[in-house]
């Protein structure tokens, strides 16, 4: 009875801990290598009798831009400038945002281009996804500045390569000196994963006597994979709200764990129309979005899909022919999907590119024009800067002159869309980075100091 009795009399704080009870989900970190960047030092400054291309579609004459603290503080004809800022009379010059390149490689295929800097493409499986560009990346690539002072580029993606049916993931940099990626990391900015369709993968995998060799393999290995995912989701998903034994990790898996969530945008290189409309049909049916199509040479052909799908096109201006799968490209496909009224920009995919993406959009309206199809150089400038912003997911942040947004800004010292023009002065958050009269500003590569012929010269 006695013993009965204790029995009875004790409580469930005495009695041990079940072996089934959940312990509390420990949730791995989604940002494990944080942007360090921190914004170089400005002055306010004022750029007068300028004409503006806000980004939006707008033009100013006679235009005044003001920024401070490295945020764009008021654009218009009339602008109240501080006392003590920096007055740059602009007579005869543009005004525009920042150059924003959604698909570069520099850094993971720096110069000079040597097998040592080949760090672009982990073509040793058709899905790579657990790999990530910005461990690839080298600060000391002067392709950076080159693209600062020759293009006026402020902001790019930086990507895998298109070896692989899933490649890894991408990373937004400023294009600001630093010394590692991390201090050129656009801060918040989200991560993408680069896919890619068509010949690529099934060459170089075909190549290696296994799947993916054709267009159906292709599909087939990504749908397997999106399959694994989904179930690698739901058991993450419900360990993160319910607790219990952790899931074993799968780095790969994170990175597609977070794209069906919705946080990682897909980037997608893709050639052909009915390839790209076969991708949207196989995000729907996992539960992804497609953000942009890369390359998107025959985008023309499905503008009102694209619209209908909310997917953009990254597409350069005229490169066409080198393989099967670009065979049909033609000089108006941008035009045309602006027309059309899809989410549409120019990109460069290369390092000689990415200096001259101003004067690629003028191809692409000369195309225009030529087949009647008039759009304004204004509204034009969105697909070098918002439209690639708005793909990015930091067009609240940058892409245009709105107050507010980080100055990234450029003066040119004519009509940005003529081939006789380059940038004069460009600032990254309000600092000036360049300023072609000032000979202290003018980039140089510590990789290429005192290597004879490489380089500048100071």
């Amino acid at each position: 009875m006695g013993m009965l009795a204790l029995s009875a009399c004790s409580t469930g704080a005495d009695r041990p801990k079940s072996a089934s009870a959940k312990a509390p989900p420990q949730p791995y970190s989604r940002n494990p290598y944080p942007s360090t960047y921190k914004v170089y030092p400005g002055v306010p400054t004022l750029v007068r009798n300028v004409t503006v291309f806000d980004g939006e579609g707008g033009r100013i004459e006679n235009g005044q831009v003001l920024f401070a603290d490295g945020k764009v503080v008021a654009v218009g004809q009339t602008v109240d400038a501080p006392a003590g800022a920096t007055i740059i009379d602009g007579q005869g010059k543009f005004v525009t945002p920042g150059v924003v390149d959604i698909h570069s490689h520099l850094g993971d295929y720096p110069s000079p281009g040597v097998q040592a800097h080949s760090d672009g493409n982990e073509a040793t499986a058709p899905i790579t996804a657990e790999v990530w560009a910005e461990h690839s990346v080298w600060p000391q690539d002067p392709g950076f500045s080159r693209a600062l002072a020759n293009g006026g580029v402020t902001t790019l993606q930086i990507l895998p390569g298109s070896a692989n049916l899933m490649g890894g993931r991408s990373v937004v940099l400023k294009n600001v000196y630093a010394r590692t990626m991390q201090g050129m990391k656009f801060p918040g900015a989200p991560y993408g994963l680069k896919m890619a369709c068509g010949e690529n993968p099934k060459r170089v995998y075909g190549g290696k006597g296994r799947i993916p060799s054709t267009r159906m393999g292709n599909v087939a290995v990504d749908r397997q994979t999106w399959a694994k995912a989904a179930a690698y989701r739901r058991k993450w998903d419900k360990y993160e709200k319910d607790g219990g034994d952790m899931p074993d990790r799968d780095i790969a898996m994170d990175t597609l764990r977070g794209v069906l969530s919705g946080e990682i945008l897909i980037q997608n290189h893709c050639y052909r129309a009915d390839e790209m409309a076969i991708v949207l049909d196989m995000a729907q049916e996992f539960g992804y979005k497609v953000t942009a199509f890369h390359h998107a040479v025959e985008a023309y052909k499905i503008a009102d899909l694209l619209k209908a799908r909310g997917a953009c096109a990254a597409v350069w201006a005229d490169w066409y022919g080198f393989k099967m799968e670009s065979y049909d490209g033609i000089g108006e496909n941008l035009a045309i999907l602006e027309n059309a009224g899809a989410c549409a920009m120019i990109h460069s995919d290369d390092a000689n590119g990415i200096q001259r993406l101003n004067q690629e959009v003028g191809k692409v309206l000369s195309s225009a024009r030529h087949s009647g199809i008039n759009i304004p150089d204004e509204a034009a400038w969105k697909w070098l800067s918002l439209g690639p912003a708005k793909a990015l997911g930091i067009d609240a942040q940058t892409g245009s002159l709105r107050p507010g947004k980080m100055a990234d800004v450029v003066l040119w010292n004519g009509n940005p869309f003529s081939v006789y023009t380059r940038p004069e002065k460009v600032w990254v958050d309000g600092a000036l980075l360049y300023d072609s009269s000032d000979p202290k500003r003018r980039p140089v590569s510590d990789f290429e100091l005192g290597q004879p012929g490489m380089g500048d010269v100071k």
